[in-house]
C-alpha cells in the first residue's frame, strides 16, 4: 500500500533531507524547493515511511531502485532547469524524478522499460496532479522522436557509452546528463551540443547506477 497523507512529521523530515542535501554542496533553489515539495514517502510502500527521508536509494522491484535523493538532486541541478523546458527523462522508475522535474516547471517526457513499472505508475494518485508529465512505455535507447528536439535529456540509468540517437534529439544548445561507465562505478557526465557535429563534455562526481538496459520488458 502506498501512503497518501503527508503529515507535519513528514514534512519536518523532509525538511531535514533537504538541510542535509543543501550541505553537501546543491545550491540550486529550485532543485531544493521541489525536494521540500514532493512526498517522497509516497513513492514507497508504507512500511519504509520513516526509512523514505534517510537519504538513500530503495529497491522498488524490477531490479530498479528510487534514486538516493542527493543524486537525484546532483543531476537535476548539473541540468540547470528552468520553467518551460522540454525534458525527456530516460528511466522512469517510480517517478519521483520525474515528478521532482516537474516540480521546477518544466515539461517532462519520461521513458520506461519495464511494464510492471510503468502500468504501476498509471494507478499512482499522486502523478495525477501533474499534467507536465508525459509518460511513455518504450526503449530509452530509442528516445522519443516524434517529440524531439529536446532542451535537456536525463538518463537516470548508468550507460556504457553516450546513446547516439539520444544525442540527436537533442536541441542544439541543449545538455544532456548521464551516468557512463560499463562497471559498478559510473562518472556523472554533462554534455551540450554546440552544433550538430560538436559537442562540449564536463565531468563530474562518481555515482553508482543500475544499468540502462535496451528494449522492453513485459
Amino acid at each position: 500500500m502506498r501512503p497518501t497523507e503527508d503529515t507535519y512529521r513528514h514534512k519536518g523530515m523532509r525538511k531535514k533531507l533537504v538541510q542535509a542535501i543543501q550541505a553537501k554542496g546543491i545550491t540550486d533553489e529550485r532543485v531544493l524547493d521541489a525536494l521540500l515539495e514532493v512526498p517522497r514517502h509516497f513513492f514507497l510502500d508504507s512500511a519504509f515511511d520513516e526509512q523514505a527521508y534517510e537519504d538513500r536509494a530503495f529497491p522498488i522491484g524490477e531490479g530498479q531502485t528510487i534514486s538516493q535523493p542527493y543524486t537525484v538532486a546532483y543531476q537535476s541541478q548539473l541540468l540547470e532547469l528552468k520553467p518551460f523546458l522540454k525534458v525527456l527523462e530516460i528511466g522512469t522508475g517510480s517517478a519521483y524524478q520525474a515528478v521532482v522535474l516537474a516540480e521546477t516547471g518544466v515539461q517532462v517526457f519520461t521513458i520506461e522499460r519495464q511494464k510492471k513499472l510503468f502500468d504501476s505508475n498509471k494507478q499512482f494518485e499522486l502523478l495525477k496532479k501533474y499534467p507536465n508529465i508525459k509518460f511513455f512505455y518504450g526503449d530509452g535507447y530509442e528516445g522519443l522522436p516524434s517529440y524531439a528536439p529536446f532542451d535537456r535529456i536525463l538518463i537516470t540509468a548508468a550507460a556504457p557509452e553516450v546513446p547516439p540517437k539520444l544525442l540527436q534529439q537533442l536541441k542544439i544548445g541543449g545538455i544532456m546528463v548521464i551516468p557512463v561507465g560499463a562497471g559498478d562505478v559510473q562518472q556523472m557526465m554533462r554534455i551540450t551540443k554546440l552544433n550538430e557535429e560538436e559537442w562540449k563534455e564536463e565531468v563530474f562526481d562518481r555515482f553508482s547506477f543500475v544499468p540502462m538496459l535496451g528494449g522492453r520488458n513485459n
